[in-house]
């Protein structure tokens, strides 16, 4: 598996993800539609282009997923047991249709598991830039991490 273990972070590593991923129309409707979120600011242009962002802005939603999904190939690719939270949710500046999205991690922390001797809580500051080098959105992530297997 391409993702880390438990024993391989350390408090204070930074991961850049070389991933990125250009925001669509059609994913932003797309997940909307699908999450059954039908505010205008979404899905209405002409509403959209009336407010103070002049245009569409992507669900928020799909940018905290997105976010969290560009940092696995790098860390929890097959390695992680579930997420366990997600905390400091923010979102500083909108995303808009046709922004690209890179991504930045740090480990805020580690902890053995006290319940799960096969496993670790690694701690997760996400942080997702735009094309324009704005922060648009960041959040805690606390996962249940696998151990490396005992030979």
């Amino acid at each position: 598996m391409a993702g880390l273990y438990y024993e391989d972070f350390t408090v204070g590593r930074v991961f850049e993800h070389e991933w990125t991923r250009t925001v669509t129309e059609m994913d932003n409707v797309l997940f909307s539609s699908l999450t059954m979120n039908v505010q205008p600011l979404h899905l209405d242009e002409e509403f959209a282009s009336k407010t103070e962002f002049g245009q569409r802005i992507v669900n928020s939603l799909f940018t905290l997923g997105l976010m969290i999904g560009i940092t696995v190939n790098d860390t929890t690719l097959g390695t992680t047991i579930a997420n366990l939270g997600m905390t400091d949710v923010r979102f500083p500046k909108p995303v808009f249709h046709g922004d690209t999205v890179r991504v930045r991690t740090r480990v805020v922390s580690l902890r053995e598991s006290k319940s799960r001797p096969d496993a670790g809580i690694v701690e997760f500051a996400h942080t997702a830039i735009n094309q324009r080098d704005e922060i648009v959105a960041e959040c805690t992530r606390q996962a249940l991490m696998r151990k490396k297997p005992r030979s």
